[in-house]
C-alpha cells in the first residue's frame, strides 16, 4: 500500500515532468530551459572538479560554456562538442610539444616562434570549412602551453580539464534536449498563420493602409530568415535531406513574394466593383487558401498530419461571373499562390513521418 502523501508527491512530480517534456512548452520557454541547463552543467563541472580536487578545474567550466553556452539545439551541440574535442586534441598535442621544447632545450624564443606559427596556421584555416576546429586548436595551444613556460603537469591537467568539460556539456545536451526540429515546426506554423493573416488583410472589405501590409510582409520575411538558420540542424536531427527542406523553404519564400505582389495589385479604395467581386465571386478561393494555410499550421503545431491530406482542404469555389479587366492579373496570381502552397502542403505531408516527433 502506497502512502497517500508519497502518492501525492509522485503525482505532482509526474505532472511537472509532463510540463517539461511537452514540446510546445519547451519551445515557448526555450531560453529559460537553456539557462537552467547551462547553470546545471556548470554546477556539475564545479562539483566534479572540486570534489576530486582536479587542478585548474576552472577550464572544465569554461569549456562547458564554450560548447553549450550559445547553442540551444541538440544537433548543433553534438557537432560543436565533437569539433571541440578534435580541436582540443590537436591544440593539446602542439601545446605539450611546446612545453617539452621549453623544458629540455630552454629556448623561449623558439617557443614563441612555434606558438606564433601554429596559431597563424590555425588562423589561416579558421576562415572557411572546419574553421571552428582550427580556432579551437589555437585557443587550446595557449590554454595548455601558455607562452611556453607552463609546467608539463599543468599542460596535461588543463588538457584533461577541457575534455572533462566537453563530456559534461555533451551529457547535459541530452537532458531535456531542445530539438531544432521543434523550433522549426513551430516557427513554420507561425509563418503560415502570418501568411493567412496577411492575405486576410489583402481581401478584407475595409481598405487597409499600405504601411500595415508592408509591416506584415517584413515580419514574414524576417521569420523566413530564422527558419533558414535552423535547417542544417533539422536535417541532422530527423535525417531529412537538405534538398527536401530547401523545397519547403523555397515554396514558402515564393508564397510570401506572391503575397507581396497581390498586396500591390489589390483594388483601390474607390474601386467598388472590383472589391465586391473579390468578396463575392472569390469567396470560395479565399476560403480554400485560408483553410489550407491554417490546416498546415495546425498539422505542424499539434502533429495532426491528417490536416495535410488533400481531402482536408476545402474545394475551390467557382466564379459565376468573369473577373473585371482590372482583376485579371490578380486572379491569375491568386491561383498561382494556391498552387505554391498546395505544393508546400504535399512536401510537408511527404516528410511528416520524420518531423512529427
Amino acid at each position: 500500500m502506497i502512502h497517500p502523501l508519497f502518492s501525492r508527491i509522485l503525482s505532482i512530480w509526474r505532472g511537472m515532468l509532463r510540463q517539461v517534456q511537452d514540446p510546445a512548452r519547451r519551445y515557448r520557454h526555450a531560453n529559460l530551459l537553456h539557462a537552467v541547463r547551462v547553470a546545471l552543467g556548470l554546477l556539475a563541472s564545479i562539483a566534479l572538479t572540486t570534489g576530486i580536487n582536479l587542478p585548474h578545474g576552472e577550464w572544465a567550466s569554461i569549456t562547458v560554456l564554450v560548447v553549450i553556452g550559445g547553442l540551444q539545439h541538440h544537433g548543433n551541440i553534438r557537432r560543436k562538442a565533437a569539433e571541440r574535442a578534435f580541436g582540443t586534441l590537436i591544440g593539446a598535442a602542439i601545446g605539450l610539444l611546446v612545453i617539452l621544447q621549453q623544458s629540455y632545450l630552454h629556448q623561449p624564443l623558439l617557443s614563441y616562434l612555434l606558438i606564433l606559427v601554429a596559431c597563424g596556421f590555425c588562423a589561416y584555416h579558421a576562415i572557411g570549412k572546419g574553421g571552428y576546429i582550427a580556432l579551437l586548436s589555437a585557443i587550446t595551444i595557449l590554454i595548455v602551453a601558455g607562452h611556453g613556460d607552463s609546467p608539463m603537469a599543468d599542460g596535461l591537467w588543463r588538457s584533461v580539464d577541457v575534455l572533462v568539460g566537453i563530456a559534461i556539456a555533451l551529457l547535459f545536451s541530452f537532458a531535456f534536449p531542445l530539438h531544432a526540429t521543434y523550433s522549426w515546426r513551430y516557427k513554420l506554423a507561425d509563418v503560415l498563420r502570418g501568411c493567412a493573416r496577411t492575405y486576410a488583410l489583402i481581401v478584407t472589405p475595409a481598405f487597409v493602409e499600405k504601411g500595415e501590409l508592408q509591416a506584415a510582409l517584413v515580419r514574414l520575411s524576417a521569420q523566413l530568415v530564422q527558419l533558414r538558420t535552423l535547417m542544417p540542424w533539422v536535417a541532422r536531427e530527423i535525417k531529412v535531406s537538405a534538398a527536401q527542406l530547401e523545397e519547403i523553404q523555397h515554396g514558402l519564400r515564393v508564397g510570401i513574394s506572391l503575397l507581396e505582389v497581390l498586396a500591390a495589385m489589390r483594388p483601390q479604395a474607390g474601386d467598388d466593383e472590383a472589391r465586391m467581386f473579390m468578396q463575392q465571386q472569390l469567396a470560395g478561393e479565399n476560403r480554400r487558401l485560408h483553410d489550407m494555410l491554417i490546416g498546415m499550421a495546425r498539422a505542424l503545431r499539434f502533429g495532426t498530419v491528417a490536416r495535410l491530406q488533400e481531402d482536408a482542404v476545402a474545394a475551390s469555389g467557382q466564379m459565376a461571373d468573369p473577373a473585371p479587366p482590372q482583376l485579371g492579373g490578380y486572379v491569375m496570381l491568386l491561383h498561382r499562390l494556391q498552387n505554391e502552397f498546395d505544393t508546400l502542403r504535399m512536401h510537408l505531408a511527404a516528410t511528416a513521418d520524420r518531423w512529427n516527433i
